[in-house]
């Protein structure tokens, strides 16, 4: 006779397994198993062809139950335990086969989706396998935290409010305790090298060491952090060391051969050379980050910017920067990567361009018309305007300020402090926990009428605010929720800062303790999602217009109040409009199978003041609604995704600059999708169906998924809908 197993498949009953078992038990509460009234229950157990064998098992629990219970128990625990990690494995099992049938790493991700990570391996399996674990065991850790420096009460609810899907804790499935991501100051990098990062090296002394060891820097740096590394000073040390190995007159020189071996370099091309080593090597995948790419981000200054946040640094050697040498290698490196980018598919670096403005135009009018000429010849990079150098967005949106927390203002507007002769540009965040407003705000909205109106609000039904009875008393409601929840988030915060800084007391966290960046600089952000869904739930068009704007900063007041109460000389908070590859289409999936209301025209919550989608929205208006009457209140950054179907001439560009000034719009970028034949390879920077070069309609696209630029095909599934449906216009 066969017996069919939990798996699936068969094999012949052997009743000397049945005994195994039961011995097994009796071993487990310390007793003689006895032989023959084992037998005899073997012998009067109901066996027929193809019987399961948890049909046995429960025969066998019977009859145990009948001659010694504590036996029974101990026989019932150890195959439930068995079918627990039967099942983990059979879990398992079924995602790899998943994952090797997806169309790509984005889409065969359970968990945090990431199109980042473009190649499906071995190596990306590996990782994804660890993300269930990881969040179990991220959400222990906080648990036990909370539960330390709170109560088991808010401990219980921090768990509640994740499985709710009214917070999300990004990097969950990450190694538990990483923090977020970081803008680092390079100065001990130039006393000390990469010795206190565990590694060997010493600091470096020319041109070509110093490209060596910043990319063992970039990559070590990046091991201890979850997201984004930023370097703002990475061309000014470059700079620097040509200075060193070539006179402070090099630009008089670019032309001439310096190298003497058979490649006969001439400067220019040497400094070419460096650029292709380090952007490249960049550009490579890394195993220790689940096979994606660093996430690198570089920043420009403008003559202005640079005065202000590097006029009074110093290099080891007492030297100072040099703006006349800088300035030609920011363009150069710019122009560089441009056409790069036309022979090969390059993600990192991340660029900005900080430039000050007077609130009419650029201050800088060299830069600006050079900013202009960069978008005209279709380069793609973010630009970031502030009317003074006090502050630095360190990855695609996310803005810190550069002063002592303790010190800084009502808005984090303020001037940057000097620490080792270095500008302090090393900022970042530790933790970023987002609030899923659509979800607070309905609500809010619920208990409103629930008690001001004595009714029930149906579930997945819009509200017109103007309808309600006391519009007033709502916003109240709506506040309180809020406040609540956003002061929860804080001791959540505070509680994963204490984790951090259990590793940092451990000399676990070598980037800390090597001075790249002092914790204290570092926010923890409270993130939101769900704003323009929030909206349309209120009968609130997300446009240009009264309603919209009284509510935008109506809800983002109420969060900056709560950050500011809350902020300690550990803990600063900040506000941003996270990017959301993949949460944002969570969100919207989670609300709308809990009965909340979703507006039918999307696919995901929007990640920007407005739906990309929208067709009637000019991009004048859209850098309206992320100017200052819409971003006033958020502090931690946001980025306007200005997406075009063609290219803009020089004049059109400069324009919208002086637009930007005027409108407060501070952090922005043009998308235009550039061509990726898939069959030749030539990569053109316009929108086309058919490559110009080989003539195949076998064609990807590059363009922005939020914050970088990667091939429409490595998204996700949902983000890539989401991509179609986006307005591309003039």
């Amino acid at each position: 006779m066969e017996v069919r197993k939990s798996e699936g498949y068969f094999e012949e009953y052997n009743p000397s397994k049945v005994k195994h078992g039961i011995c097994e038990a009796y071993t487990a509460v310390n007793e003689v198993c006895p032989d023959g009234l084992i037998e005899s229950l073997i012998k009067n157990l109901l066996i027929y062809d193809r019987i399961s064998s948890s049909e046995i098992r429960r025969q066998v629990e019977e009859a145990l139950m009948s001659v010694n219970k504590k036996v029974a128990r101990a026989y019932i625990k150890k195959y439930e335990e068995k079918e627990g990690k039967d099942k983990t494995l059979k879990t398992d099992s079924d995602f790899i086969r998943d994952y090797i049938n997806a169309s790509n790493a984005s889409t065969g991700s359970k968990y945090d989706s990431n199109a980042n990570v473009e190649n499906k391996n071995v190596v990306t399996l590996g990782q994804e396998l660890h993300k269930g674990k990881n969040i179990q065991q991220n959400r222990y850790i906080m648990q036990n935290k909370i539960k330390a420096l709170y109560s088991k009460k808010l401990a219980d609810q921090y768990i509640k409010d994740l499985e709710s899907h009214v917070l999300y804790k990004h990097d969950e499935s990450g190694t538990p305790g990483y923090p977020y991501c970081v803008a680092i100051t390079m100065y001990p990098f130039l006393i000390d090298g990469l010795k206190n990062l565990g590694g060997q090296s010493k600091a470096p002394t020319d041109l070509k060491s110093y490209c060596g060891e910043f990319i063992n820097l970039v990559y070590s740096v990046s091991s201890q952090f979850m997201g984004a590394v930023a370097t703002p000073e990475f061309l000014m040390y470059m700079d620097y060391f040509i200075r060193k190995d070539y006179g402070e007159d090099y630009l008089d020189m670019l032309d001439k051969q310096v190298e003497i071996n058979r490649k006969g370099r001439t400067l220019e091309q040497v400094i070419e050379n460096c650029f292709q080593q380090v952007v490249h090597s960049m550009n490579m995948p890394a195993g220790n980050r689940g096979y994606q790419t660093v996430f690198w981000n570089v920043g420009y200054f403008d003559k202005n910017y640079f005065d202000g946040v590097f006029g009074e640094f110093r290099f080891p050697d007492g030297t100072a920067p040099k703006w006349e040498t800088l300035s030609w290698l920011q363009k150069k490196f710019m122009k560089w990567f441009n056409e790069e980018r036309t022979k090969y598919v390059l993600t990192f670096p991340v660029e900005t361009m900080a430039m000050l403005t007077d609130g009419h135009d650029i201050v800088d009018k060299e830069y600006a018309d050079f900013t202009a000429e960069m978008w005209s010849e279709g380069h793609s990079f973010f630009c970031y305007l502030s009317d003074s150098p006090d502050s630095l967005s360190s990855c695609c949106r996310l803005r810190n300020s550069l002063k002592d927390g303790e010190e800084d203002d009502e808005h984090n507007h303020t001037t940057h402090q000097f620490s080792m002769g270095t500008a302090s540009v090393a900022t970042g965040s530790k933790s970023v926990m987002t609030i899923n407003l659509n979800r607070v705000i309905q609500n809010a909205t619920r208990k409103y009428f629930e008690e001001a109106e004595g009714t029930q609000l149906e579930n997945g039904v819009q509200v017109d605010i103007n309808k309600v009875k006391d519009k007033d008393l709502l916003y109240t409601y709506i506040s309180s929720g809020i406040t609540e929840m956003t002061e929860r988030v804080h001791k959540y915060q505070r509680a994963f800062n204490e984790i951090v800084k259990d590793f940092l007391n451990a000399n676990m966290l070598d980037v800390y303790r090597a001075g790249f960046i002092n914790m204290k600089k570092q926010y923890l952000t409270i993130g939101v999602n769900g704003l323009t869904d929030a909206a349309e739930f209120l009968s609130i068009e997300p446009n240009l217009n009264k309603d919209y704007e009284e509510f935008v900063n109506n809800i983002l007041e109420t969060i900056n109040i709560s950050n500011r109460k809350d902020k300690t000389r550990d803990c600063m908070y900040n506000t941003e409009f996270v990017p959301g590859e993949n949460l944002s289409n969570k969100n919207y999936n989670w609300d709308k199978k809990d009965g909340y209301y979703v507006s039918p025209k999307h696919v995901m919550y929007s990640s920007y003041f407005f739906n990309p989608e929208d067709t009637e929205l000019s991009l004048l208006d859209k850098m309206k609604l992320h100017g200052e009457s819409f971003v006033k209140y958020l502090d931690g950054g946001q980025a306007a995704h200005l997406n075009i179907n063609e290219h803009l001439s020089f004049d059109q560009y400069r324009q919208l600059l002086r637009v930007a000034s005027e409108y407060g719009c501070s952090y922005f970028t043009f998308n235009c999708k550039n061509t990726v034949c898939n069959d030749c390879g030539y990569i053109s920077k316009d929108t086309l169906d058919v490559c110009p070069k080989c003539g195949s309609h076998n064609v990807d696209y590059l363009t922005r998924i939020i914050g970088y630029l990667k091939r429409v095909s490595s998204f996700n599934e949902a983000r890539q809908v989401e991509e179609h449906m986006r307005s591309y216009r003039q």
